[in-house]
């Protein structure tokens, strides 16, 4: 019997979500305001687009696709710190500051990105994850201090400047 007029009901096709961000285990979701309103409005997209294709009977892969991601990101939000000015000493690298650092030695440099949650993290945008190693560097340090950054080559960052969206 040829198997082109079976219906088969056994083959399922398999659901792929892109994962979210990677936060590493036992490390609080921090977000900064604009992180969660990133977050809001992506899941607000992911819940139109579910309701558009609800009616659709060939979207069942998508659907289930659609609900597991709102399901992760339900979840990421539902664990969402969000860091304002008020849990920040303005004075040093902390979350959501906008560093300026100077590399020293023979390749000097300025670099200027923000530290901000992972999910919110684009190199592109100057957006560096607070659990990146550069963050990591810097975090508590002030104005004028050095840093060592180990990635490979040790690099010493000179801190230029901190600021803070206000």
């Amino acid at each position: 019997m040829s198997r082109a007029f079976v219906k088969d009901d056994a083959t399922t096709e398999q659901v792929l979500v892109p994962p979210r961000a990677h936060l590493p285990p036992g490390i609080p979701n921090y977000v900064t305001p604009r992180g969660l309103a990133l977050l809001g409005a992506e899941l607000a997209e992911l819940k139109h687009t579910l309701s558009q294709l609800e009616t659709d009977p060939a979207a069942t892969s998508k659907l289930a696709s659609l609900s597991e991601q709102i399901a992760d990101l339900d979840y990421r939000i539902a664990n969402a710190k969000l860091i304002t000015l008020a849990h920040i000493s303005p004075d040093q690298v902390g979350f959501g500051a906008t560093v300026t650092v100077e590399t020293l030695g023979k390749s000097a440099a300025q670099r200027r990105f923000s530290l901000v949650g992972v999910d919110e993290a684009s190199a592109a945008e100057g957006r560096v994850a607070f659990t990146a190693p550069i963050a990591q560097a810097l975090m508590g340090h002030k104005v004028g201090q050095t840093v060592q950054l180990q990635v490979g080559a040790t690099q010493t960052l000179k801190i230029i400047s901190i600021d803070y969206e206000t």
